[in-house]
């Protein structure tokens, strides 16, 4: 999980390096832009832990989840907010106790079921999903 996350700021550093604003929030072919898939990292990476921990999200996360494809941010930006959700979510998951990995979790308003280890594999397989999505967007928006 902790190898998912170091993998993604790696990954980023080096497919999205020289970028400018306009790049970032380029939308070719009409696909989700880079500025997107950064924005919406960071964020659902802080809205499952939340849920990881059990609590419900609050409305400055419902303020930044619609707000996802606003443009403007720049490339440091946006990677620094990454490397924030990611270093938070660090702490928390190395905090957890092997022995609470099946314990129920709950997950959005429809309370979808799932347990904590459920959650971590989300958290990383949600994360690694979208990280190949930004390092297409920042191909594209290159070409």
């Amino acid at each position: 999980m902790l190898y998912a996350f170091q993998q993604t700021r790696e990954d980023l550093a080096r497919h999205t390096a020289g970028l400018t604003v306009g790049q970032v929030w380029a939308r070719p072919h009409g696909l989700a832009p880079l500025g997107f898939h950064l924005r919406h990292m960071a964020g659902s990476v802080d809205r499952l832990t939340s849920y990881l921990e059990g609590r419900p999200l609050d409305e400055g996360q419902m303020a930044a989840l619609a707000a996802e494809m606003e443009p403007g941010a720049g490339l440091e930006e946006l990677l620094a907010g990454v490397d924030r959700a990611l270093r938070r979510a660090e702490e928390i998951i190395r905090a957890i106790d092997p022995a609470t990995f099946a314990e129920p979790r709950w997950v959005g308003r429809k309370r979808l079921p799932t347990t904590v280890i459920g959650l971590l594999v989300h958290i990383a397989e949600h994360t690694q999903r979208h990280l190949g999505q930004a390092i297409g967007a920042a191909q594209l928006a290159r070409a």
